[in-house]
C-alpha cells in the first residue's frame, strides 16, 4: 500500500526500480501515482541501466507528478553493451543530466528546490557522491585488501565491469571531487531552513552492516560522508542502493531506504512497505 496524506501534498520517495526486469516496470507503470496534483517524488537512482529505460521511466513519472527529483545509482552510470549510447563516465553523466532536464527532472546539477507543503519548507537536495572503498571488508586495511577480499568471497560488485571513472584516474578519485564540491554547495544553504539529503548509496556506513556479504559495503558509500547529517541542518536523508527497505535512526536524524528492489526480492521477503515511501508529513508505515 502506499502511503498517503489527508491533507496537503506528498513528498514520496523511492529508489532503485530497475525497469528492465518486466515486474518492476509493471510496478511503475501500475503502482507509482500521486495522490494529490501537487505530489513531488525522489527517484533515488538505479531506474535501469540502458538509457532509453531511463528515459521512458522518469519521463513517465514526470509527467503524473508535480515535480520528480533524481539523484544518479551506480546502474544509470554503467556503460552496458546493448546501449547504443556508448558514453562513458563524467561524460555519460553528463548526457543523463541533459536527459532530466529535456524532461523536467531535477538533477544534482540544478538549483535544489523548495517544498513548501506540509512538513516542510525544506530543500530538498539530490546529491551524486559515489563510493571510495573506504567501507572495507573486514580486516582489510587498505583499497587492494578489501578488493581481494572480495574477490575471495566472490562477492564483486559488477561497478568493477561496467562502473567507468572517465576522465578520472579511479572511481575513488572521482568520489573526492564530487565530496568537495558536494560540501560547498551545501555549506552553502546556511541553515536558515532543513535539507532533506538525497543520494543512492548510504551516507553512513551502519546499514551496511547487515549485508549478507560485508565485502559489499566497499561499493556502498564513503566514509567522507558519515557526518554530514550533523554538519549540515538535515531533517531527513534519504537512499537506496541496498535493497533492505527500512527507516533508522542515526544521531537523533531520520535515515529512509526507499528501494523497489528486485522481484525475487518482493517474493522472498515480506516487506512493510509499499512500492513509495512518504518522507514529508511524516508517518508511520502505511
Amino acid at each position: 500500500m502506499t502511503e498517503t496524506a489527508d491533507d496537503g501534498p506528498n513528498l514520496f520517495a523511492v529508489s532503485d526500480l530497475h525497469v528492465a526486469h518486466p515486474e518492476n516496470r509493471d510496478v511503475v507503470a501500475d503502482a507509482l501515482h500521486p495522490s494529490s496534483a501537487a505530489d513531488w517524488l525522489i527517484v533515488a537512482g538505479d531506474v535501469a541501466e540502458v538509457m532509453t529505460d531511463i528515459e521512458w521511466a522518469l519521463r513517465l513519472l514526470a509527467e503524473r507528478f508535480a515535480r520528480v527529483i533524481w539523484a544518479p545509482g551506480n546502474h544509470e552510470l554503467w556503460t552496458v553493451r546493448d546501449d547504443p549510447d556508448q558514453r562513458r563516465g563524467l561524460r555519460r553523466y553528463e548526457g543523463l543530466v541533459e536527459l532530466c532536464r529535456g524532461i523536467g527532472v531535477t538533477t544534482p546539477e540544478d538549483p535544489f528546490p523548495r517544498w513548501e507543503g506540509p512538513g516542510g519548507p525544506a530543500l530538498v537536495a539530490p546529491l551524486f557522491v559515489l563510493y571510495d572503498y573506504s567501507f572495507r571488508a573486514p580486516g582489510a586495511r587498505t583499497k587492494e585488501e578489501s578488493l581481494a577480499a572480495a574477490h575471495r568471497t566472490g562477492a564483486v560488485c559488477t561497478d568493477e565491469f561496467l562502473l567507468h571513472p572517465d576522465p578520472f584516474i579511479s572511481v575513488d578519485e572521482w568520489c573526492a571531487a564530487r565530496v568537495r564540491s558536494t560540501e560547498e554547495r551545501l555549506a552553502a544553504c546556511g541553515r536558515g531552513v532543513p535539507l532533506v539529503l538525497v543520494n543512492h548509496f548510504p551516507l553512513v556506513r551502519e546499514p551496511t552492516r547487515v549485508l549478507r556479504h560485508p565485502e559489499f559495503a566497499q561499493w556502498c558509500g564513503t566514509e567522507r560522508t558519515s557526518d554530514w547529517h550533523l554538519r549540515f541542518p538535515v531533517e531527513v536523508v534519504v537512499y537506496g542502493h541496498l535493497h533492505i527497505p527500512a527507516t533508522h535512526s542515526y544521531d537523533g536524524v531520520r535515515f529512509e531506504e526507499v528501494s523497489l528492489g528486485y522481484p525475487r526480492e518482493r517474493r522472498s521477503h515480506r516487506r512493510p512497505y509499499g512500492p513509495m515511501r512518504r518522507i514529508l508529513p511524516r508517518t508511520g508505515v502505511a
